[in-house]
């Protein structure tokens, strides 16, 4: 008995080491880790306060001719916030962006199109019939789009297609395979008048690093940037997200 009471007591204790050990290494990198990101937050609440002061120079004049068309892809949590929506857009129009595209999954947007179009009365809603025109400095013309837009295209483009595959086949004696090529589809897409403005920048708010359904025929080329939560957005960080767009090297694939 005597022995075995020894022996337990030596094990013991190095079990409680080994425990406290593992519990100190666990905090100690939770601490690091939290401490980065406090640091990475820190500054970058400090570069947007500067940005939107107007302090760093080389935000002040931003180069907005390579950005013709700006979606935005909101998470619909993030799309109920009607207030920090309005508040969104009215950073872009005063940056001077002139034509924007909403998107959500749930078409909430939509729902609350009203109440943005009564608070931002310079700004009127997107047509496909619209031309892609010079608008005056106070103006802005805006797009609200959901899956559901995304679904009737394809629809309307997928009946396009098998139409004309119909009357192909009636008309001609060869019977050799039809091959429906993305440059079909897109322009079926163009034809039925779904197509819609190719955005060159795409800024995501909400948890989701993705584009969340937004149609994938419009997003070619587009260059797509993260931005956070919508509630914590910063106006800084906005102008940020575009100059780094106006500096994007893009190289286009025959």
């Amino acid at each position: 008995m005597g022995s075995g009471s020894k022996m337990r007591g030596p094990n013991r204790w190095t079990a409680q080491v080994g425990s406290f050990s593992l519990r100190f290494i666990w905090h100690f990198i939770h601490f690091i880790i939290s401490a980065c990101f406090f640091v990475l937050g820190l500054a970058g609440a400090v570069d947007s306060y500067l940005i939107s002061s107007g302090l760093l120079k080389k935000y002040n004049d931003l180069n907005l001719g390579k950005l013709q068309y700006l979606a935005i892809v909101l998470d619909s949590d993030e799309a109920r916030q009607t207030s920090h929506v309005i508040k969104l857009l009215q950073w872009l129009s005063d940056v001077g962006v002139k034509h924007v595209c909403l998107y959500d999954e749930e078409g909430v947007l939509k729902k609350s199109k009203d109440a943005i179009l009564e608070k931002l009365s310079h700004i009127r809603l997107f047509k496909e019939t619209d031309e892609m025109l010079p608008l005056d400095k106070k103006n802005m013309t805006l797009e609200l789009a959901s899956p559901s837009d995304g679904k009737e295209a394809m629809e309307k483009a997928a009946n396009l297609l098998f139409t004309k595959h119909l009357e192909l086949r009636n008309t001609t004696e060869d019977q050799g395979d039809n091959i429906f090529t993305e440059a079909h589809m897109t322009e079926a897409l163009r034809a039925v008048g779904c197509s819609g403005p190719e955005p060159d920048l795409l800024l995501v708010y909400g948890p989701a690093r993705c584009h969340l359904g937004f149609p994938p025929w419009r997003l070619q080329y587009t260059e797509i940037v993260h931005m956070g939560p919508l509630k914590s957005m910063k106006r800084g960080s906005l102008m940020k997200a575009i100059y780094r767009f106006t500096l994007v090297r893009q190289n286009y694939g025959k």
